[in-house]
């Protein structure tokens, strides 16, 4: 199923007597109440440490905390930690949970790939890693400085971002979060789509996301690519406006993923379940429109985003306010966690994650595509902790989306990804 209706929105854990008659008059499900934390499903740990990045795709793992989730299914003393970077994230996730770090984490869906391979670890040496769910589907932009406001750049304006480098006299400054990840892949698509090469043409830059406002405000870059709530900051505080929201860029791309060590998961298989599970119901829960107020509230404070509501309550609800004039009401590309299968991780997106780091030279030319995802996609488990708590319904019928296709009509088929590099004209593979 590609889209969900809105009778399949769910009610909280907790659920209601209203709730409950909404969802039997309109025939949809809600997870399973009853924890099987107990007997020989129960974890072989009751806690363990995972990291995040203060954005709004980190909520499931926040609401999973907050509203007793990961206890519900046997794991109380789950800590869920912010990280200052995804350098950092990357750092602690290679120390382990054992001597100080984090086992698992809110990451960018490409890094478990690129741990996995070994390309991006301090030590040099592979990291195994597990995917275990997708946490959400687009809701992220790429926002400019409004000394760039008269070039009207959009997701197709080739025009206004060849006028941007003219005006500014120099090479474009591109802010992303990291090497290879989703972010830097968005912007290195959408420049090189607009004939801009990311390599030739514009000066990239890495800024973790807490920072780029900041950064936009002192001078730092004139593009930025970044996840919410910092594209709806950059448009409140006047200092710059969204160019595109990345759904515009890959309608429903795949966005973060929930990841965590492989050898974590393989000595505490059933506390990994137990955590997926408690994910998955998190996402349902964030997914419930009559959550929202309360979703922001919690993740606004301090020790999680730490930014105001109004930055993260319009573009979660779908209203974009653009900062150029252009405002547009229930977006079709507002963040998805559950519906339109958000959760669940195709393989046919890591693929397209590994296909593309390797036309930007991140990962070598010769990668074995198909092996490295199956190393790293637990799809299966994933299907597992559905059906778990009772949602066998919304898993979908293949590990493959199928073709994808972007604003500028190139295609990834996920059966054939040498065709898609080669229909690519600006490409630099290693």
């Amino acid at each position: 199923m590609s889209n969900l209706s809105r009778r399949k929105f769910l009610i909280t854990a907790a659920g209601s007597a209203a709730g409950a008659m909404w969802l039997a008059a309109c025939g949809g499900s809600k997870p399973s109440s009853k924890s099987t934390a107990t007997g020989s499903e129960a974890p072989e740990v009751s806690g363990v440490t995972l990291g995040f990045i203060a954005l709004t795709d980190s909520a499931p793992l926040i609401i999973a905390k907050e509203k007793g989730l990961f206890a519900k299914h046997g794991m109380p003393d789950v800590k869920v930690v912010k990280q200052t970077s995804w350098a950092v994230t990357r750092d602690n996730l290679e120390l382990g949970g054992a001597k100080g770090g984090i086992d698992g984490a809110h990451i960018l869906s490409p890094m478990p790939l690129l741990l996995t391979a070994g390309k991006i670890t301090k030590s040099k040496q592979p990291l195994p890693m597990y995917t275990l769910a997708r946490l959400n589907l687009q809701g992220q932009a790429i926002s400019a400085s409004k000394e760039l406001l008269d070039e009207k750049l959009t997701i197709d304006n080739k025009e206004g971002l060849a006028k941007a480098s003219k005006s500014l006299g120099r090479k474009i400054k591109a802010a992303v979060t990291f090497p290879g990840g989703t972010h830097d892949l968005w912007m290195r698509y959408w420049l090189s789509a607009n004939g801009v090469d990311p390599n030739k043409d514009a000066d990239l830059v890495v800024i973790p996301p807490p920072q780029m406002v900041a950064n936009m405000k002192t001078g730092t870059m004139d593009l930025f690519c970044v996840g919410e709530p910092w594209n709806q900051r950059l448009v409140n505080k006047k200092l710059g406006y969204t160019a595109a929201q990345t759904g515009e860029l890959w309608d429903k791309h795949p966005e973060k993923s929930f990841s965590m060590r492989a050898d974590w998961v393989d000595k505490n298989p059933k506390a990994a379940k137990a955590l997926l599970m408690a994910v998955q119901e998190a996402q349902i829960w964030c997914q419930d429109p009559a959550n929202l107020n309360e979703l922001c509230e919690i993740v606004s404070k301090d020790k999680y985003i730490k930014a105001k509501v109004e930055d993260i309550k319009p573009r979660l609800a779908g209203n974009v306010n653009y900062g150029d004039g252009r405002d547009v009401k229930n977006s079709p590309y507002k963040m998805l966690f559950w519906d339109s299968n958000a959760s669940f991780p195709f393989k046919s997106h890591d693929a397209w994650f590994v296909t593309e780091d390797m036309r930007w030279g991140y990962l070598p030319a010769d990668t074995d595509i198909d092996a490295l995802v199956n190393k790293v996609n637990r799809a299966d488990l994933w299907k597992e902790a559905a059906k778990a708590i009772g949602m066998a319904k919304d898993i979908p019928a293949s590990d493959s989306r199928g073709k994808e296709t972007f604003f500028d009509g190139v295609v990834f088929d996920p059966e054939n990804p040498k065709a898609y590099l080669d229909s690519l004209k600006i490409k630099a593979m290693a």
